[in-house]
């Protein structure tokens, strides 16, 4: 039997109900011990009483009682290939006894789920324990084609000072991405809500208007400042982008509702087969990868033991750097954050 656990939300897991997120986490779980937990008090989220239809939401912590034998056991590190030891290991951009930091690579999911397999971060983590006698927890995520800055946490108190400085917005998240066409204005703010388009299993996300938000079903409010950094004559973009909000498929949908789709996204609009006319950014011809075109660039966060300012910068994925230098950008021409000085 397990103790007490205290799991975190993390980003693209809100807006579902607790019954669900639990299952997914512990597929043994039945539905008669969920509601006899909530019943009890046991099953608490943000120290509050709640019922199994609740809806959690990114950033909660969610107590998890004693669990007799449904804990989804952690990997053996045996179990893992030398290869992708090596691999997670390599990704590793920070290590202290408090936090570890990834530069994920691009086409690895963040954690197990539908269509996912078994091959993911959360399965990789026995090989980043590195003398410690728990794996270190995912504290967010990133999408599986999305790479860059994925924070971990060493102790579950470390994971639960995170998961409040990512609630409270208190994280800094710069991602860049390489987008079709030139955005005017060349900075700006993105508003508009989301929505799921719909369909089972389908993760794809529909804009609101932001005067419709409150009228729509299942909608929710979305903020993206972004900012042009360089462009190669009309066809592409180099830009930045700071979520406001973290929404799933938050940065890819609100560049597709402004008509410059990101470079390698099949899903809004970014693939060459959708994009055949002048001025697409997957039209430029084989020289470019089609894979995604998104990086978490760099993550600013106060460190939550020692409260220094943590400044973390992923180097660009392969696929990426060589769009970079097939065009002539120069990373370093890029401001750390450029959103700093907007109000």
């Amino acid at each position: 039997m397990s103790g007490v656990q205290m799991l975190m939300v993390a980003a693209g897991e809100g807006e579902q109900r607790l019954d669900r997120w639990l299952r997914k986490r512990f597929p043994l779980l039945t539905q008669g011990a969920i509601e006899k937990m909530c019943r009890k008090g046991e099953l608490r989220v943000d120290g509050g009483r709640v019922t199994s239809a609740t809806r959690v939401a990114e950033g909660q912590t969610v107590r998890i009682p004693p669990l007799p034998d449904m804990d989804q056991p952690a990997p053996p590190a045996s179990r893992l290939s030398r290869s992708d030891e090596a691999m997670i290991q390599a990704a590793v951009m920070w290590k202290d006894e408090h936090i570890i930091v990834l530069n994920k690579p691009p086409g690895l999911p963040s954690q197990g789920g539908s269509g996912q397999g078994d091959r993911h971060v959360d399965g990789l983590t026995p090989a980043l324990a590195f003398g410690y006698k728990d794996r270190p927890k995912l504290v967010h995520r990133l999408d599986k084609d999305t790479s860059g800055v994925l924070l971990l946490a060493r102790t579950d108190r470390v994971a639960r000072g995170l998961s409040e400085a990512l609630r409270h917005r208190n994280v800094r998240k710069i991602y860049w991405a390489v987008v079709a066409g030139v955005p005017y204005p060349r900075a700006g703010t993105i508003k508009f809500g989301l929505v799921k388009e719909g369909g089972r299993g389908d993760e794809k996300m529909r804009c609101v208007h932001p005067r419709e938000v409150d009228s729509t079903p299942g909608a929710k409010r979305a903020v993206t400042e972004f900012m042009t950094v360089e462009n190669a004559g009309g066809r592409l973009s180099w830009v930045a982008m700071q979520p406001v909000t973290g929404r799933t498929h938050q940065l890819r949908a609100h560049m597709a509702e402004l008509g410059h789709p990101i470079l390698g996204d099949g899903k809004y609009g970014g693939s060459a087969q959708e994009n055949l006319g002048d001025g697409w950014g997957a039209g430029m011809g084989g020289d470019l990868s089609r894979k995604l075109h998104l990086h978490a660039r760099t993550l600013i966060v106060e460190h939550p033991i020692t409260k220094a300012l943590l400044t973390l910068t992923a180097p660009l994925p392969p696929h990426m750097k060589d769009t970079w230098d097939y065009l002539g950008w120069d990373p370093r021409e890029a401001l750390v954050d450029p959103f700093e000085d907007r109000e």
